[in-house]
């Protein structure tokens, strides 16, 4: 037996003359999603609406991409039957028998007739629908919060359902150019690159690691984290990038209160180079503002101020719990409490500067003359390519 989805575009319905635009990338980025080894999946495109058939056996693949599915606002198993008034009462009993055996005790209609060949209105469809249903079942309609509601669409063809999940919204990945997100194992940054992916924007990543004062077990952590990201942004390049000299010379030659913002500074420039390699357009950070001291004001204006590309941190303004219910969202909490430290907290001193001026930044950045060891660390990267079907 096949099932059918009901797929709803996101906000990309706003988007006017460039929707097309947006509209390819959504296709693209679903048929991609349910293109697997072994599954007999259709897929079609209609205008506002977009439809998926896959045997039932199947259904769990389907349901599971379509979670991840950036650009959706939602989904539902539909009933698709002929657009004739008999076949539409005799899906709606269908649906209110699904309703009714799902604990629900009362309902209402809603109905949009977009064919209007159809020989009955919206508000004739919902009463009859609603009277049928109410002799059968003797569940009571209520117009304001019901337990549930049964949803008539008549389009090319009838469409009868209930219930659904709520999509992940957003724009489609691919629509907002390419950025190179600095990976640690913490919970902010895998939040970062997530909702930078759902503002359009496809994402690689960067990781720094100091073995052997880093585990491979921490770099490991990263590495789960880049795949479970990149099963939400159609796949990510991983960029691993050994750290240990640069970060045994800035704990050498510079005063310790400075460590965190010099070895920053450091990272802002391996990751600018690295994106300029690949072509990305910003950097993405999972950056609080005041959330540790290299995240005041200040701090962050010495850490980025030699960079040349666009610095984007969406976590700004949000607080640690509002970026834990977000990573617990995505899948990524568990992964990034593991006990194993990055190269960001290991060398941290106890009294770190607070409010560093941009000048001394620079002066105590290019007196240790980093350049050649960062470009050796970029010339030895370690590249890890994930797979966005990894999770699936």
């Amino acid at each position: 037996m096949d099932i059918t989805w009901l797929l709803k575009p996101g906000e990309l319905v706003l988007k006017g003359d460039n929707r097309k635009l947006f509209e390819h990338y959504l296709q693209r980025n679903i048929q991609r999603m349910l293109k697997a080894d072994g599954k007999v999946i259709k897929f079609k495109a209609t205008t506002g609406r977009y439809y998926i058939t896959a045997p039932e056996e199947q259904s769990e693949f389907v349901e599971n991409a379509l979670s991840r599915l950036i650009g959706i606002s939602g989904w539902a198993r539909t009933i698709v039957c002929e657009k004739t008034p008999d076949a539409v009462f005799a899906a709606c009993l269908e649906e209110g028998n699904k309703i009714a055996g799902g604990g629900a005790k009362t309902f209402k209609i809603e109905a949009r007739r977009t064919d209007k060949s159809f020989p009955m209105s919206s508000y004739e469809i919902c009463c009859k629908c609603g009277e049928i249903i109410y002799n059968k079942y003797g569940l009571a309609v209520k117009i304001n919060n019901p337990d549930n509601t049964i949803r008539i669409e008549i389009r090319e063809k009838a469409l009868v359902y209930s219930g659904g999940q709520k999509g992940l919204g957003g724009l489609p990945v691919g629509t907002a150019g390419k950025g190179l997100l600095l990976l640690s194992g913490g919970i902010d940054s895998p939040v970062a690159g997530f909702l930078m992916a759902a503002r359009g924007m496809s994402i690689n990543a960067i990781h720094f690691h100091s073995y052997p004062f880093t585990s491979n077990e921490a770099k490991q952590k990263t590495i789960d984290l880049a795949k479970t990201i990149s099963s939400y942004c159609m796949g990510l390049n991983l960029y691993i990038l050994n750290f240990t000299k640069v970060q045994m010379k800035i704990k050498e030659k510079s005063p310790a209160s400075w460590a965190t913002v010099l070895l920053r500074m450091a990272m802002m420039e391996a990751a600018e180079k690295t994106a300029q390699k690949i072509k990305c357009k910003c950097l993405i950070t999972g950056e609080s503002l005041s959330q540790v001291a290299s995240q005041t004001i200040e701090n962050l204006g010495c850490t980025q101020n030699r960079i040349k590309l666009p610095v984007v941190r969406p976590l700004i303004g949000m607080n640690k719990e509002n970026i834990i219910k977000e990573a617990m969202r995505i899948g990524t909490y568990d992964i990034s409490i593991q006990p194993y430290e990055d190269c960001c907290t290991l060398f941290t001193p106890k009294h770190p500067v607070l409010y560093g001026k941009i000048e001394e930044a620079n002066r105590l950045y290019e007196e240790l003359e980093l350049e050649t060891l960062i470009d050796e660390s970029i010339e030895n990267l370690e590249l890890k390519s994930m797979d966005y079907k990894t999770i699936l």
